[in-house]
């Protein structure tokens, strides 16, 4: 199996610099990692470009011009030239414990995919988080809540079992799948632009389609960066349209990926 770990960013080179090297810190490596990239300015281009010299794992960076919150469409591009089977997808301000990428691989399944939680920094941490590139947290460390989501047990873990339902605590900051089941609906829908419901309207369809979810917990732990909240102000319109989705029982979307698929 072949991993492709999928980052998204915009605009936060500090951020991102800590979530690539939690990628360096990795106790297994992706095969190569994919940077979407929604839109950010040169600086965010020239660390990529740095990262590309220290990283052993190839790094292909994704971009298109700003236009707005348009996450769907750049992830879709990035998906489309993976050359892993298997995505295993992060946001750019989401630090991973050391030993992220290899328990996303250990329990993957076919027909299945994978969503996990977060720990999250706290705002007053921040100037330390980058002064000091802090991207390993025991479970006292100071500058982290939700502490309890930072216990890596692996056979607590192994509790958790597959399931038909969406849970409301999956997050696109933390999942994973395999790319054929993402083709197999179309991939993210690019009706979607602004903030909300791209990710959840995405695993609703594949699981219209069939595949199953299973929840990370003791396992596959990220630290997501404290910042202010993006510009909602579409999120009702994003809202009503998984919405439909969930009422009509859609396993396609017709504004996907396939214009970029060979």
């Amino acid at each position: 199996m072949k991993t492709s770990l999928l980052i998204s960013t915009y605009n936060w080179v500090e951020a991102l610099e800590l979530v690539l090297l939690s990628v360096q810190n990795q106790t297994v490596q992706p095969e190569e990692i994919l940077i979407a990239d929604d839109g950010s300015t040169v600086e965010t281009r020239e660390l990529i470009n740095d990262f590309q010299k220290k990283l052993v794992v190839p790094i292909r960076h994704f971009w298109h011009e700003d236009k707005g919150f348009r996450k769907a469409i750049i992830l879709n591009k990035a998906i489309a030239a993976a050359k892993g089977d298997y995505i295993i997808q992060v946001d750019g301000d989401c630090i991973m414990h050391k030993d992220f990428v290899r328990d996303h691989k250990a329990l993957a399944l076919p027909n299945v995919y994978l969503f996990g939680s977060r720990v999250n920094i706290q705002e007053e941490f921040l100037p330390k988080l980058f002064s000091a590139q802090k991207i390993t947290f025991g479970f006292f460390d100071r500058g982290i809540k939700k502490r309890t989501r930072n216990l890596r047990v692996p056979v607590l873990g192994n509790l958790y079992k597959t399931t038909s339902a969406v849970s409301e605590k999956m997050r696109g900051c933390n999942v994973s799948f395999w790319k054929k089941d993402v083709i197999a609906v179309n991939g993210y829908n690019e009706e979607f632009e602004g903030w909300g419901r791209e990710d959840s309207e995405l695993i609703i369809r594949m699981m219209h389609n069939g595949v199953l979810g299973r929840r990370l917990r003791y396992r596959g732990i990220i630290y997501h960066i404290w910042h202010k909240v993006k510009d909602q102000s579409r999120f009702k319109i994003n809202d009503t349209l998984q919405e439909k989705v969930v009422v009509e029982k859609s396993k396609w979307c017709e504004n996907g990926i396939d214009k970029y698929l060979a």
